[in-house]
């Protein structure tokens, strides 16, 4: 007997559910309209005294405040097993180097003003620091020592490469790469820019050949060029209005209960505690971010709110995050520092519910992303906050989601496993990283240890796992009710 498909009436939605949705789809347009005006970026003709983007420029301001500091050190390792093949790994890295621009530029003052200065070439020779013939336990601990000492040594940005190769060799078949970046030539995106071609031409090297990409259709000034002629008029008016009214008024300060008084200082001493979340709660999270029709990034940043609020009894919480700031398909292969800074400010005045925070949250994300080609400096630059050099001008709490797949990185003949390097500074009191993985979320804080104490945020991290988990158990409690404390405190 053949059956009939039958199609169910479509629900109806009362005034509410429309209001609701229409906001919506407003807020979701708004996003993703944002950059529909954005033209073009033309190649341009000269390499002459480029000016700097407006995050290198605060970058380089910070470095003349205190030069020789490597909180900007950004530093990435692999341990390698296999045969490695030393001449075709420099063969790979010159190649990269001679790829983008920026990779070979430095940055001096003529007539008082900050410019990039583009070197023709700068071949990188590769040295190898044999430790094989120490004893096992001799070698690793000299590892340990090089690392941290790469790590933490500064980048004189008017004449040193602004990126740095250690290649250490434990074993005939065991190496550990590493290389460290300043900041102003490069961010998160641009490392996973440089592992895939780094991937690709050791892989032709191997084969004695020469590698073969498709030839970047800009360089990272072209980008800085066209920033600059866009970031005027009424893009300009637009996008300072939104962010003035945003962040209007006295900004409040997060007094966290810290360990120790604060020095007058930009660079501090930095740590980092984790703590692996169980993949039922991450699945909860996600279930309860779809049922709301939220990020899990809003859903997080709410309980990270949630958190500090309980912590400082602070109704006005100031959290920034971090955007990928590349507007266009032509910017995605660039290595360059194109990274930009959210401030998100939120209410919790009147002891929401979850469920009602995360409402005002999502409200307020949205807007911030519809609103993110105004560059961090530029905004620090108009909003004329008060300055010093014991932390950043706006927020001193930070929050980020890493929920985009690694993909495994693969060379010829190796097998790699990513190597944990700090750089041993911190540019905020906490920075709170929350990393999807397959076996569920992973929280992590960076943190100021001249003001915290490791016992101290491994007591926040456990306060954040309990109330993750009294939200996902009943979204509709009042933030003040939500459980904190874990069982034995």
């Amino acid at each position: 007997m053949s059956k009939t498909a039958t199609i169910s009436p479509r629900p109806q939605l009362n005034e509410a559910q429309q209001a609701l949705l229409k906001k919506r789809l407003q807020q979701a347009r708004a996003v993703t309209a944002a950059p529909s005006d954005v033209t073009g970026i033309p190649r341009r003709e000269t390499r002459e005294n480029l000016p700097l983007s407006s995050a290198q420029l605060r970058l380089w301001f910070i470095d003349q405040l205190e030069p020789g500091s490597p909180v900007y050190n950004m530093c990435e390792g692999v341990r390698m097993r296999g045969v490695l093949s030393v001449p075709a790994l420099e063969r790979a890295l010159n190649a990269i180097i001679r790829r983008h621009e920026i990779l070979r530029t430095n940055f001096i003052a003529v007539d008082g003003n900050p410019v990039q200065v583009i070197a023709e070439e700068r071949p990188l020779s590769l040295v190898v620091h044999d430790l094989s013939a120490l004893p096992a336990e001799g070698r690793e601990a000299r590892l340990g020592e090089l690392i941290h000492d790469e790590a933490r040594l500064p980048f004189d940005l008017r004449t040193d490469p602004l990126m740095r190769v250690l290649l250490t060799r434990l074993e005939p078949e065991e190496h550990v790469f590493m290389f460290t970046m300043h900041h102003i030539i490069s961010d998160g995106w641009s490392l996973g820019v440089f592992f895939d071609e780094l991937a690709s031409f050791y892989e032709a090297a191997v084969a004695g050949g020469e590698g073969c990409l498709p030839d970047l259709p800009l360089q990272y000034g072209d980008f800085v060029l066209w920033e600059k002629e866009r970031l005027q008029g009424g893009v300009l008016t637009r996008q300072l209005a939104y962010w003035k009214r945003q962040l209007q008024g006295r900004l409040p300060v997060l007094e966290l209960p810290a360990d120790h008084p604060r020095a007058v200082s930009s660079v501090s001493r930095g740590a980092t505690k984790a703590l692996p979340l169980p993949s039922v709660l991450s699945r909860k999270l996600k279930a309860l971010s779809q049922q709301e029709g939220v990020t899990l990034f809003m859903t997080l940043l709410a309980a990270f709110q949630t958190l500090l609020h309980r912590y400082t009894g602070e109704e006005d919480i100031v959290v920034g995050s971090v955007v990928a700031g590349r507007p266009q398909v032509s910017l995605e292969k660039l290595i360059g520092f194109f990274v930009n800074t959210l401030v998100l400010r939120e209410s919790l005045a009147g002891d929401p519910t979850f469920r009602e925070l995360l409402a005002r949250t999502q409200e307020t994300t949205l807007e911030a992303l519809a609103h993110q080609e105004l560059p961090f400096a530029r905004l620090v630059e108009e909003l004329h906050p008060d300055r010093n050099l014991s932390g950043n001008p706006l927020f001193h709490v930070m929050f980020v989601l890493q929920n985009t797949p690694a993909k495994p990185a693969r060379l010829p003949g190796l097998s790699l496993q990513p190597l944990e390097v700090e750089s041993g500074a911190a540019k905020f009191d906490l920075l709170l990283i929350m990393t999807e993985t397959p076996d569920g979320l992973n929280a992590s804080v960076e943190y100021n240890a001249d003001l915290f104490e490791g016992g101290t945020i491994a007591r926040m991290l456990g306060h954040l796992h309990v109330l993750l988990e009294g939200i996902v158990e009943n979204p509709d409690r009042r933030i003040s009710t939500l459980p904190l404390l874990t069982p034995g405190e």
